[in-house]
């Protein structure tokens, strides 16, 4: 019998040993680290400041792999269907969780069920600008002339259902003024005609005008998040004039739904010490990113709400994507 028990002991401890090593030993070989977009944009730039660091922490290599399309619909739905290890985990938006889902008719991954939340990372505010010809030399001033003239005034944006025309669309909701969306393939071509007065509103990511705005080839009425920002300490925000007004491009870590906990936590204790780092904190202030950092647990319920908010916004806008 004590043979027998003695047996058994000895199984189970080998099953143990089989079942827990993996996550005590993680990370053993380099993370892909899935961009859902194309390199070179603020959400790109960001990932790889992070993960860089993140890199040295862990002592394994995040290698970042940009899969662009479908408005990071592509890459979130790869590591969506990944196995849950730890080794291939996404760099999520605003887009991937919040929007897509409302806004494309076919999409392969549910924002919840599909995912494990890691941590909310930072925040990227938006700014709305005008030509500097144009008469609004504010927020007030803007909805005063929305409202004369319902209907007369156009905003650009980097696309249909994109973050930035749903900020416009919510400020049309929030303010009750009628502006025509003017959907670009991309900041870049909004900015062109709205520098050249084609269009003489925009809602953009601060990163892509913020130049623009010091040289005074745009004029910033405000920016998008709840309080002003370092980068531009004399613009306010909308918030200021239009109570309850707050959106930005936020950036999250993912893994796949099921993965383990203890790989949670060194990839969340990894990433929040990442941006303590001084060298990483300058690169994110320089890209006009805030940083946040957050619990598992606070990232899960962030997204709940996010999704919450915009999901009625999507679908007020009439924004549908095949």
């Amino acid at each position: 019998m004590l043979r027998k028990l003695f047996r058994a002991g000895v199984a189970a401890l080998a099953l143990g040993a089989l079942a827990a090593p993996a996550a005590a030993a993680y990370p053993e070989r380099p993370i892909t680290l899935i961009v859902p977009f194309a390199p070179g944009g603020s959400t790109d730039l960001c990932a790889r400041i992070i993960a860089q660091k993140m890199s040295d922490i862990l002592g394994q290599q995040l290698v970042v792999e940009n899969r662009g399309g479908a408005g990071g619909s592509l890459g979130a739905g790869v590591v969506a269907k990944a196995q849950p290890d730890g080794y291939t985990i996404l760099y999520a938006t605003v887009a991937t969780q919040a929007l897509n889902p409302a806004l494309y008719k076919k999409i392969t991954y549910d924002p919840i069920k599909d995912f494990t939340p890691i941590s909310l990372l930072v925040n990227l505010p938006n700014v709305l600008t005008v030509n500097p010809k144009f008469e609004a030399k504010s927020v007030q001033d803007l909805i005063e002339l929305a409202k004369k003239d319902p209907g007369k005034y156009s905003y650009a944006s980097s696309g249909n259902g994109s973050p930035l025309h749903l900020s416009g669309e919510l400020f049309k909701k929030l303010a009750g003024v009628d502006l025509i969306h003017i959907p670009y393939k991309g900041s870049g071509p909004a900015l062109v005609d709205v520098i050249a007065g084609q269009v003489p509103i925009q809602f953009d990511n601060l990163p892509s005008s913020i130049e623009h705005i010091k040289a005074g080839r745009l004029r910033a009425l405000g920016v998008t998040t709840a309080e002003r920002v370092p980068n531009l300490p004399d613009v306010p925000a909308i918030g200021e004039t239009l109570k309850g007004y707050e959106t930005y491009s936020w950036n999250a870590l993912y893994g796949p739904a099921g993965t383990p906990a203890e790989i949670v936590k060194k990839l969340h204790d990894a990433g929040v010490e990442a941006m303590k780092d001084p060298g990483v904190k300058q690169k994110l202030a320089d890209a006009t990113a805030v940083i946040v950092g957050s619990t598992p647990e606070e990232l899960a319920e962030f997204t709940k709400k996010e999704i919450e908010k915009w999901t009625p916004i999507v679908k007020d806008s009439g924004a549908t994507i095949d």
